[in-house]
């Protein structure tokens, strides 16, 4: 292993870990009014809605493919009945299926920030930065799923994923992932680069959504006396 290996491939996730949790904290305490999405929704609708449910519903479809194919060992699903092959069929269609719903969703959006003027003027560097990264990661995703899953034999199970869970551990082993395919090595330090300048961007949007807005008490309405001295009735509406 090089030394490069090793700033990529040790120091490079505990760098991003660091700032994605710090860098949080920090922004809270710097400006708690802050950590939500400045939204454009008053600037532009028409493209908002599809893209942001597209590009919504792909990523979490996304991350939950992540989850099984990297946090739970083969020999787990194995134990469940779950043969490689049938894991490879149902992983590949999944990904197929939930990547291009996340990429239709991101063009939209990305289209919509670069032609609609007032959603670009109130763009930051930090956002176009992440923007880029996202476009990469995404990209680079994709790409290893077709190249190295579809007409390849490259096992990320076997390799990346041991690497990535012994993070948590404090004992991953490097030369599993320096020794993976040059796109798997790309896409896994575009998306530590992505973690490392997340909280500087607009993406602190994603720990704003009004969950509490679902189970919280309804808000009763009421007009004002009018002239008779009749009371219009109440409506409550959350």
């Amino acid at each position: 292993m090089s030394r490069v290996d090793m700033l990529l491939y040790l120091v490079l996730p505990y760098l991003a870990i660091a700032s994605f949790v710090l860098g949080h904290i920090w922004r809270y305490r710097r400006d708690q009014y802050t950590v939500t999405a400045r939204s454009t929704q008053l600037l532009e609708r028409r493209w908002l809605r599809p893209g942001i449910i597209l590009f919504h519903v792909g990523l979490l479809l996304v991350l939950a493919g992540h989850f099984v194919g990297i946090l739970i060992p083969a020999d787990a699903t194995e134990a469940f009945g779950v043969s490689e092959h049938t894991y490879h069929l149902v992983a590949i269609t999944s990904g197929m299926a939930a990547g291009g719903i996340l990429v239709i969703g991101y063009v939209i959006l990305l289209v919509r920030r670069i032609v609609v003027p007032r959603v670009r003027r109130t763009t930051t560097r930090g956002d176009w930065a992440a923007e880029g990264l996202l476009a990469v990661v995404i990209g680079l995703g994709m790409w290893s799923t077709i190249a190295e899953n579809i007409f390849g034999t490259y096992d990320y199970r076997e390799t990346i994923a041991p690497w990535f869970r012994g993070i948590f551990t404090l004992s991953p082993d490097v030369a599993l992932v320096a020794g993976a395919p040059v796109l798997y090595q790309a896409h896994v330090i575009a998306a530590w680069l992505l973690l490392l300048i997340w909280p500087y961007t607009r993406l602190v949007h994603a720990w704003s959504v009004p969950v509490g807005y679902l189970v919280r008490s309804p808000i009763l309405y009421r007009a004002r006396v009018r002239a008779g001295g009749a009371i219009p009735t109440g409506r409550s509406s959350r």
